[in-house]
């Protein structure tokens, strides 16, 4: 599985940094992911859904660490970018 597309939507609320939208092999997407600032730096929230009861669970997600840190650092990396100014809602290996 390769991560072919990551597209950031830079936002400037308390903790919330940015929406992202994850693209899987040019055929599966993933939409509503969270850039959170944590308190030892950013972290990536999975698209979940609020239960009557007020928590949350994840509509999509890893089953494992290792693709967790996969996806993760493709996020965090394409949002340095974006936030140096070197791209805007771009494609991994879009230049």
């Amino acid at each position: 599985m390769e991560v072919t597309d990551v597209r950031v939507f830079p936002v400037d609320e308390e903790k919330l940094r940015a929406y992202v939208t994850i693209t899987f092999d040019h055929c599966f997407v993933i939409r509503d992911l969270k850039i959170i600032q944590g308190t030892t730096g950013f972290f990536v929230s999975m698209p979940s859904k609020k239960h009557k009861d007020g928590t949350y669970k994840d509509i999509a997600h890893p089953i494992n660490n290792e693709t967790r840190r996969m996806i993760e650092e493709k996020i965090i990396v394409e949002y340095e970018k974006v936030l140096a100014g070197r791209g805007s809602r771009r494609a991994l290996g879009g230049g």
